[in-house]
């Protein structure tokens, strides 16, 4: 992951009933150039790592934490990955990627 996007300080909310999703002033997409995913905004683009990729994916507004966990542990056969899934999360969240 390439930490050159802004860095904004919104209030962190991960409670239980947060639902995570992109802010619109950023697009996630794949880059066949980067051979990643990339987080696009105006002054420019963040490669992702694919973990950060897979997690940004299914930050869509339609999960809770929990659900996106579940649906990241179901995906990769995969347990335990709730605290670094939340670290991840909290990390998007202070970058201002996450509303």
């Amino acid at each position: 992951m390439n930490d050159n996007a802004p860095i904004e300080h919104p209030a962190a909310d991960t409670s239980s009933t947060w639902r995570p999703q992109l802010r619109k002033l950023f697009r996630l997409q794949w880059e066949p150039a980067q051979d990643a995913h990339v987080l696009l905004y105006p002054e420019g683009m963040v490669k992702l790592n694919p973990s950060a990729a897979q997690i940004l994916l299914r930050c869509d507004g339609t999960r809770d934490m929990a659900s996106l966990v579940a649906d990241l542990e179901k995906a990769f056969n995969a347990t335990g990955l709730a605290p670094e899934v939340q670290t991840f999360v909290d990390h998007a969240k202070t970058r201002g990627w996450l509303e």
